[in-house]
């Protein structure tokens, strides 16, 4: 096979912040792309400044901005200039795709929504990522995942504890699924304009990502289900709980499905009579009685650590599994042997990238560079455009880059 890059004649521009739709962007880069990621001058894109955060697991390196930023070039861009938006409509009059999360009101004052923009290149791909979709009450207004994903869906108030109140998402939870639709829209317009030769305006939001990550209860509600039950089995059924080890790890149970598996479970906890016992005989009384159920295992389980469990249990095919901590993942034999997390080319302080889930087998991908340094860029690109090293001096005396 050719080592070319598939997307290598691809141009485009990441005109977006923070995650979910710039690592659409990036996951076109590891495919060929060329990707210019354009920053306001000064502060940049916020998301640069994430890792340092209070909030997030310290260190010296800046490692969210390395991973989601990889294999792009920078240019800082003042577009509250008219000349800085001219600029930006001569890159996207020689571009594929742009992408965009700005938000709505800004894209019309600034001239640079989807009509705006296929004005100058009808082939342009125009890709829109928002809070909340791209039309109704709430189609200008600002969201992060932890609210348009996770809390306005559902989703939030589903995922949680027996009794417990509802807790926040991890940053980003929703952000990067939510790339990887946008990364499959763009390439869908891609093949539509292979057949068409039209440009296309695709979009989605975290609001709708976020129902599809909870569809198959949300459908449910739209199919007018009555939820009873499943309300009463998520807080009760033993399957759906989690249970603590003496070492203070978590053990899981949900693939526990057959009575041949219970009844090992109980033998392999010391716990035969449970067997016998008329609260536990089917599995419908199971479930009836699943918080004696539940106690009863809480009880045993508390008294080895979670190796013991583990291997006593998956010796005679009790389908348990353990809680896994995120400081595990670097040694974890399945993401190391299926390279869910890459090696840089160069030294960005870490030893392995994670990578997005998209894989083709047999198709080259670029390997993880470096993010680039804010406006790194700027003035290659502004020379790539035909402007002269006076022009250049002359919009970044005027802060234009």
């Amino acid at each position: 096979m050719s080592n070319e890059l598939l997307f290598a004649d691809l141009k485009v521009i990441d005109m977006s912040s923070w995650i979910a739709a710039p690592v659409a962007a990036t996951i076109l880069a590891d495919f060929g792309a060329q990707v210019i990621k354009v920053e306001p001058p000064i502060a940049g894109d916020g998301y640069r400044n994430f890792a340092m955060m209070a909030s997030s697991p310290t260190s010296d390196v800046n490692y969210t901005w390395e991973m989601d930023n990889r294999n792009k070039r920078s240019i800082a861009l003042n577009l509250k200039t008219e000349e800085g938006r001219a600029i930006l409509r001569r890159v996207v009059s020689e571009c594929d795709i742009y992408i965009t999360n700005t938000t709505h009101p800004m894209r019309r004052e600034w001239g640079l929504t989807y009509e705006d923009l296929a004005a100058v290149n009808p082939q342009l791909i125009y890709a829109s990522l928002t809070a909340y979709g791209e039309q109704g009450p709430e189609r200008d207004r600002e969201g992060f995942d932890l609210v348009a994903y996770w809390s306005r869906s559902g989703l939030m108030d589903l995922v949680r504890a027996p009794g417990a109140a509802p807790a926040p998402a991890l940053p980003g939870m929703g952000d990067h699924p939510t790339s990887v639709t946008l990364y499959a829209s763009i390439l869908t317009a891609l093949f539509k304009r292979q057949q068409t030769g039209e440009g296309s305006h695709v979009h989605t939001s975290l609001l709708a990502n976020g129902m599809w990550s909870a569809s198959c209860i949300a459908q449910g509600v739209f199919a007018e289900a009555d939820f009873t039950l499943y309300h009463h089995l998520a807080d009760h059924l033993f399957t759906r709980l989690l249970y603590e080890a003496a070492d203070g790890r978590w053990l899981q149970f949900s693939m526990v499905r057959t009575d041949e598996e219970v009844d090992m479970l109980f033998t392999i906890m010391g716990r035969p009579d449970l067997l016998l016992d008329p609260r536990f005989l089917t599995a419908e009384q199971r479930v009836e009685n699943g918080d004696q159920l539940g106690q009863e295992m809480r009880d045993v389980l508390i008294t080895q650590p979670s190796d013991y469990w583990m291997q006593a249990l998956t010796e005679v095919g009790v389908p348990v599994a353990l809680v896994g901590r995120v400081d595990e993942l670097p040694n974890d034999p399945q993401v190391v042997a299926n390279n869910m997390a890459i090696q840089p080319t160069s030294d960005v302080g870490m030893p392995a990238v994670i990578k997005h889930p998209v894989n083709v087998e047999g198709l080259n991908t670029r390997p993880a560079g470096p993010a680039p340094e804010l406006g790194q860029h700027s003035e290659e690109i502004l020379a790539e455009l035909g402007y002269t090293a006076d022009d250049i001096a002359r919009v970044k005396e005027q802060g234009i880059i």
